[in-house]
């Protein structure tokens, strides 16, 4: 059986043209720039809606109108305030390595064969999936409920934004 994405909520930004130079030519042009709705910054954040408002209303965190009167939060203010309150969750393992990606968290399922395995982990609202040897998941112990981190090293990094139709 698959394991659902634990809190994925694809976010549904609201556009608002904004004025901006071109970065090649210099020209200015119009870029939707996202905001969003206190529930959409919440989901994002990890955090519940009150948090948000909470946030908002001691001033941590800067807040708008659309034009429809509803509370929203640009998308680089958002970005910036979730940047400076990240958190590492800690490393559990005393090794030390040059890659940065560690995800923290418990297997959740593992499916072994007589070469390969397939182990996958929820690390916070992540869904981690690892191709290894089924001799790597012998040696490390890996089961449903085994705490483990998940290191990725990778020259390649894929970026997609949502489709706006």
């Amino acid at each position: 059986m698959r394991s659902p994405k634990i809190g994925h909520v694809p976010p549904r930004a609201l556009r608002v043209a904004a004025i901006r130079p071109s970065a090649s030519s210099g020209d200015v042009r119009s870029d939707p720039v996202p905001q969003y709705r206190i529930t959409e910054s919440a989901t994002l954040l990890g955090v519940s809606d009150d948090t948000v408002r909470r946030w908002i209303e001691l001033g941590q965190l800067n807040a708008g109108r659309d034009d429809s009167g509803r509370m929203v939060i640009e998308g680089s203010v958002l970005a910036a305030f979730a940047a400076g309150h990240a958190k590492d969750t800690p490393d559990p393992s005393s090794v030390n390595r040059s890659a940065r990606n560690r995800f923290v968290g418990l297997v959740t399922e593992v499916v072994v064969d007589r070469v390969a395995a397939k182990v996958e982990m929820v690390c916070g609202p992540h869904r981690v999936v690892s191709l290894m040897t089924a001799d790597a998941v012998a040696e490390l112990g890996l089961e449903p409920g085994v705490l483990a981190v998940a290191v990725v090293k990778s020259t390649h990094v894929v970026v997609e934004t949502p489709r706006s139709d």
